[in-house]
């Protein structure tokens, strides 16, 4: 504790030069272009700022510990009581018969079936249980039927028209799929999972991760997360779960899986603002045939973290940020949420006035390509 407090006081004292102002990787924004853009709320900013604070202070005045992730003990935690539930997924995943086996509907119910597992993992967030046990000790798996009536958006049917369209119409022979991630352990394994099968499977040939580049809101992903996990299910005495850990390494060993870190995700500015703040980001991601987001953090950047009304189109909220089509997929941890019904929020809020917060509930939420894409209807979900 003397040492932490120690780096906070040396942190209060870095430059202003150094807070936050990274030329090398970031550009200026005029003032008129951002002022619309630039209504997140006060604590979001707040919440953003000190890890950098922290990061840079340490990097400056602390060597020894620059790299420490005071999360890490808890990111650990959560991964090995996790360990039933990731073992069950990776026999799951390795007993699928192979893609020619297959019909095409029982590739997509498969891939929706991977979809709300990646969604309800998102549960398992430290942030939301105050750094107490975040764990998926039960098996997601034989609860998914239970839990569909809780997908208050479901776009999953657009979702699986863009990933079938794009491997049917793909000009080249790459179909890139990115994955803006949200939390390290049960979350990342299923994620990692569902990459997995969309290479497998042949609905994409190439998977991009994004993560941040400094331990962030107690569980996001790191490169260390990354890495270690995959590392960790490698050596597991599961022989599925070892399985899938050993193809995973070798998936990033032939370049098929691309870990990517930005200081973008670690800064406040809303995704809207990417094309002016971050350009190098925003054209890589325009390399992507789909972007998911994960998790509620992501949500909020993408929706500028304003209150907007529950009806407000997703595409609305967006505020003209659409690098490619883009997924949100999300247990609701915050008081925003758009694309609704009417009447739907009110209907939620009397039978369970915290619904917004309390991960009980979840989004699949897509964005699809813009009118120029020749299929484009066949793939847009209806607006609110």
């Amino acid at each position: 504790m003397v040492l932490l407090a120690l780096a906070v006081c040396r942190v209060l004292h870095v430059s202003e030069d150094s807070r936050g102002h990274h030329p090398e990787v970031l550009k200026e924004v005029p003032t008129e272009k951002l002022q619309s853009a630039l209504s997140i709320t006060a604590p979001l900013e707040q919440r953003c700022a000190f890890p950098h604070y922290w990061s840079e202070g340490t990097a400056f005045t602390c060597p020894p510990i620059q790299d420490f992730d005071v999360f890490k003990e808890s990111k650990d935690k959560n991964f090995f009581e996790s360990q039933e539930s990731i073992d069950a997924l990776c026999t799951h995943l390795k007993q699928l018969r192979p893609a020619k086996d297959l019909s095409e509907n029982e590739l997509k119910d498969e891939c929706f079936r991977l979809l709300q597992i990646s969604l309800w993992g998102n549960k398992c967030d430290l942030s939301l249980s105050g750094g107490e046990s975040s764990s998926q000790r039960t098996s997601v798996m034989d609860s998914l039927e239970g839990l569909k009536p809780f997908i208050l958006i479901n776009d999953s049917e657009a979702l699986w028209a863009l990933l079938n369209g794009c491997k049917k119409t793909a000009k080249t022979p790459a179909v890139r799929v990115d994955i803006v991630l949200d939390n390290s352990g049960f979350e990342l394994v299923t994620d990692l999972v569902l990459a997995d099968f969309l290479l497998s499977f042949e609905l994409a040939t190439e998977i991009h991760f994004h993560g941040k580049t400094i331990p962030w809101f107690v569980s996001d992903v790191t490169v260390r997360d990354f890495s270690w996990t995959i590392e960790h299910v490698k050596s597991s005495n599961q022989k599925s779960t070892a399985t899938c850990g050993a193809d995973w390494e070798n998936h990033v060993k032939m370049g098929r899986w691309i870990y990517h870190d930005h200081l973008f995700w670690t800064l406040p500015h809303p995704y809207c603002a990417m094309p002016q703040v971050a350009p190098d980001l925003y054209a890589e991601l325009q390399k992507a045939c789909l972007v998911i987001f994960k998790g509620d953090l992501n949500y909020r950047k993408l929706m500028s973290d304003r209150k907007w009304a529950f009806t407000t189109p997703f595409r609305q909220a967006l505020s003209g940020f659409h690098p490619a089509p883009l997924c949100s997929i999300r247990t609701l941890k915050a008081e925003l949420q758009v694309g609704l019904q009417p009447g739907q929020a009110e209907q939620l809020s009397a039978s369970d006035p915290h619904w917004l917060t309390t991960g009980k509930y979840g989004i699949f939420q897509f964005d699809g390509p813009l009118p120029t894409c020749p299929f484009v209807n066949t793939i847009q979900p209806k607006l609110a």
